[in-house]
């Protein structure tokens, strides 16, 4: 099934892993979250890595 992690003011959604990389898996979830939800903003985050700013990803639906 499909469950967001996090839905901000029901217009972001957020995605958290914690892998060695993010791969298209992980980007075509997010985008099914956006299109099945009708959101426009999605953030993929990763915090497996040691600076938090390399394990952002912004999508736009």
């Amino acid at each position: 099934g499909y469950r967001i992690d996090l839905l901000v003011e029901e217009k972001v959604v957020i995605e958290i892993k914690t892998v060695e990389t993010l791969n298209d898996v992980h980007t075509a979830q997010v985008l099914t979250y956006l299109k099945l939800g009708n959101y426009k903003l999605g953030l993929l985050l990763n915090f497996h890595v040691a600076v938090l700013n390399n394990g952002i990803k912004r999508l736009i639906n």
